[in-house]
């Protein structure tokens, strides 16, 4: 059995990108999610839409959706990818925000980085719209639920 290499060094353990260009072309989508949690008044001030800077859930979908498109500006070894479609998920529970973000792209590598900065750039942008009320948020639990499409195949989260 071969040992798992990580993809991202050279063989003398270097920093690299990728080499995709021998991979087919498919369609790839993956699925991330994360959590704010915040007190049961923060929580009610972002469902009522009374937080003094706005909407609260429309703008850190924007955000959500804008940080998906600039991965590569972020991450520095990630593919640039002409996303096909993002979308950023928010509901308000008793105590938190919880995020869904999904990516999808056709192309030759996979779009996991794009919805977990998605989902990560949503909660720091719940938390900067609510910090004035409640310091005591938690971003938490950011994880890739699942993914498709690639020579990996399918993934989903345990």
């Amino acid at each position: 059995m071969t040992e798992p290499r990580l993809t991202h060094l050279d063989a003398e353990g270097h920093a690299r990108m990728v080499d995709v260009g021998d991979k087919d072309v498919t369609k790839r989508r993956a699925v991330a999610t994360c959590n704010v949690l915040m007190s049961p008044q923060t929580a009610e001030a972002v469902r009522s839409q009374s937080m003094k800077k706005g909407d609260v859930l429309a703008v850190a979908r924007i955000a959500g959706i804008q940080a998906a498109k600039r991965t590569s500006d972020l991450i520095p070894l990630c593919h640039p990818l002409m996303l096909s479609h993002v979308s950023v998920e928010l509901s308000v529970e008793s105590d938190r925000v919880a995020i869904r973000a999904v990516a999808e792209v056709m192309d030759r590598t996979g779009v996991e980085m794009e919805a977990l900065t998605a989902c990560s750039v949503a909660a720091l942008t719940v938390y900067d719209m609510c910090k004035a009320i409640d310091r005591e948020m938690t971003i938490t639990d950011l994880a890739l639920e699942e993914k498709s499409g690639g020579r990996s195949g399918e993934y989903r989260r345990a």
